[in-house]
């Protein structure tokens, strides 16, 4: 009874997990209407995460923390796949964006085998094939081989954001080794360090900062801050427990949440044409836990 109860509760950390990121689209998109700009949001909300992320894990990190150079590309790659998404779906349809984000079953399946060369199974090749045809679905118009690919910048930003979410999990893989909590730290500060180069950068950190004290952003700020910290932990309760098919299977959830919310809360409807190709890339993603093939087993050799 205990291990069903064990598997409801990840279950439900699961489904948690999916309504929230389903969800994250509004209180950034809000914000971002109240003159709070996203890299403003991003740097201020996942140090909210980081400062209480490391307090709460500050036996977990006095005992494990250590410097080793893996950290640097995974932070940069988490943190612009974090940037990237809350900036697009600021800026672009959420469906649209969420559906390009989820292509990264086919860089994952494509890293994979460039880095770990890790062979492709037939249905890691079906993967990447449905996956493809989903993305040149959603993105088909009329002229659309003759140049200009992508209508926005919405549409580049949730590519490159699923495209370093598929590099940074494969390079995660590799550092296995490496505590989980040090690597969702670094995530944290990877998305605050992409905020605040976007504002040295465009020159806005003070005026930016200057809206912060403001009650309705810095509640909404607080509240992003500490849920997301609180959605890392109950998602990798769910992953500890529950296979890696189930969990992104259940995952997929994110989409139907981000649909309705979508519809309801900002208008947007998806056309046909975006429902055939994101059931192509939700039905790849229902597969991508088995895109690998098992290694062969070594031939048996004659004894003397």
């Amino acid at each position: 009874m205990d291990f069903v109860k064990q598997k409801l509760l990840a279950v439900g950390c699961a489904i948690t997990t999916a309504l929230v990121w389903g969800l994250m689209w509004y209180p950034f998109r809000h914000l971002h209407a109240a003159g709070f700009s996203t890299a403003a949001t991003s740097l201020a909300v996942y140090a909210v995460a980081t400062v209480a992320g490391v307090a709460i894990y500050r036996e977990v990190f006095r005992r494990q923390a250590r410097f080793e150079f893996m950290l640097l590309p995974l932070a940069l790659l988490y943190g612009w796949c974090n940037f990237a998404y809350t900036w697009a779906v600021a800026e672009g349809e959420v469906m649209r964006v969420l559906l390009l984000f989820y292509l990264s079953p086919l860089w994952s399946a494509l890293f994979s085998r460039l880095l770990l060369h890790e062979r492709l199974s037939r249905i890691g090749w079906l993967v990447v094939a449905m996956s493809l045809s989903g993305l040149v679905v959603i993105l088909y118009r009329p002229g659309l081989f003759a140049g200009d690919f992508f209508s926005s910048r919405a549409d580049w930003l949730a590519l490159s954001g699923g495209i370093s979410f598929a590099l940074g999990n494969v390079l995660s893989k590799k550092a296995h080794a490496l505590p989980v909590a040090l690597k969702s730290a670094m995530v944290w500060l990877g998305v605050a360090g992409c905020g605040l180069a976007s504002l040295l950068w465009r020159g806005q950190l003070a005026a930016e900062l200057a809206l912060l004290p403001q009650p309705e952003v810095l509640l909404v700020v607080l509240a992003l801050g500490f849920t997301l910290l609180a959605t890392s932990i109950i998602s990798m309760h769910g992953l500890s427990i529950l296979p890696a098919t189930q969990v992104m299977t259940l995952m997929l959830l994110e989409l139907v949440f981000a649909a309705i919310s979508a519809y309801f809360l900002a208008g947007e409807a998806m056309k046909p044409q975006e429902w055939l190709g994101g059931l192509l890339i939700a039905s790849a993603s229902l597969m991508s836990g088995h895109i690998i093939a098992k290694p062969r087993p070594a031939p048996a050799t004659a004894s003397a």
